[in-house]
């Protein structure tokens, strides 16, 4: 068992919707874009899923502009939660899941490589 588990690990999250769809999901690729993040490979990281990355990016400036409106004591300088914010990542799941897709059913190619990390 403990075999199993440390396969999925190294593999990755089997994805249940491409299991049976052979499609790939909205969300596939974010556990591999995740950890190639944490190893510091932005690329990688952007073409397995764009969402992780921005999600990096957009909690970090959030968390820097609450620092520096609490420190200057002015509120004006906290970004708050832009619903815009939220609008582009929806927009890059979509992008992203529809692409992935175009190229897996129109060209036979697989857009996520294997982790090689």
């Amino acid at each position: 068992m403990l075999q199993d588990l440390l396969q999925i690990i190294r593999r990755g999250v089997p994805c249940p919707f491409q299991r049976f769809t052979g499609l790939y999901c909205p969300g596939c690729g974010g556990t591999r874009a995740l950890k190639a993040l944490l190893h510091g490979d932005l690329l990688l990281s952007l073409q397995y899923h764009p969402l992780v990355l921005y999600t990096a990016v957009v909690v970090a400036a959030e968390l820097l502009s609450l620092a520096v409106a609490r420190v200057t004591k002015n509120p004006r300088w906290y970004l708050g939660h832009e619903l815009f914010l939220v609008h582009v990542a929806v927009g890059i799941v979509i992008v992203n899941w529809v692409v992935k897709n175009a190229i897996l059913v129109l060209f036979g190619l697989n857009p996520l490589p294997l982790w090689h990390g």
